[in-house]
């Protein structure tokens, strides 16, 4: 039972220690980690900066310090390593208000009610270039004074307020409305971090011998149509868009995706379990 829910026991104990150590800064003084996911500070030496909202500060024209650059320098390689999405699935707590939504959905029936989604997951891509444009227009970071992220992890940092509202609206609009309606599409954080992960080392693999066409992997994947070679051929998912959440991974009976370094080795010699 354990091994079908391993990753995602991994990414709610991560989710929720990042939260923890964000509160015990703010609560007790205890400076492990401080500040919020937009801008922190690790052990009290090395800044970590949002990579997103820097960039719309430099739209915006602002000066911005040193430690700031670095910081967001630190995460993007991180994220360029690690796979960019994975802030979506392993950091950002929205992904467990989401995750919520889209379990209910699965449980009702809804997904299939609603067989075509209703909205491009481009739509993302285009709130980036839109908030760069207002950044520069407006003079301040657009989305930081809008974002539902910010809201839900300052309210929880610091007393929830508005984030019982944003909690409510997304998980809403992704039960009822669109499914992955936040985070697969609209979301330009994670839109941006797509694009970092397009560089990224660890990446999910399919082995097409394997695979029986159950199809659980793409029934539980927030971003199924990374998975587009499933039945089809052994190749990594190489799209920036999936979250290396590892539900797929977890789902999967046959043993026909795991976790692989990319062009480390080929074939089954480079997976990791």
């Amino acid at each position: 039972m354990y091994k079908k829910y391993r990753f995602l026991i991994a990414r709610r104990i991560t989710q929720i220690s990042i939260m923890v150590l964000y509160v015990i800064a703010n609560v007790y003084g205890i400076n492990f980690l401080m500040g919020n996911l937009s801008s922190s500070l690790l052990l009290n030496i090395i800044p970590l900066s949002d990579p997103y909202a820097v960039m719309q500060m430099l739209f915006a024209g602002a000066a911005l310090s040193f430690d700031i650059l670095l910081g967001a320098f630190f995460i993007t390689i991180f994220y360029m390593i690690v796979g960019g999405r994975a802030f979506c699935s392993w950091v950002c707590p929205v992904n467990m208000i989401t995750d919520l939504a889209n379990y209910l959905r699965r449980k009702f029936g809804f997904n299939q009610i609603q067989k075509k989604q209703p909205a491009s997951r481009n739509i993302r891509y285009w709130v980036i270039a839109i908030s760069f444009i207002i950044s520069f227009f407006m003079g301040v970071a657009a989305f930081e004074l809008i974002s539902p992220i910010s809201m839900v992890h300052r309210g929880i940092i610091f007393g929830l307020g508005f984030g019982w509202a944003a909690i409510l609206i997304i998980f809403l609009f992704d039960l009822f409305v669109l499914k992955n309606g936040w985070c697969g599409h609209i979301c330009p954080l994670g839109g941006f971090y797509s694009l970092v992960g397009k560089f990224s080392l660890i990446r999910v693999h399919h082995n097409a011998p394997n695979c029986t066409a159950c199809m659980k992997c793409k029934e539980v994947c927030p971003e199924n149509q990374v998975l587009h070679m499933v039945t089809k051929t052994s190749i990594p998912v190489l799209s920036g868009e999936c979250t290396n959440c590892g539900r797929c991974v977890e789902v999967c009976d046959d043993d026909a995706l795991n976790f692989s370094i990319k062009n480390l080795k080929k074939g089954e010699q480079n997976e990791v379990r």
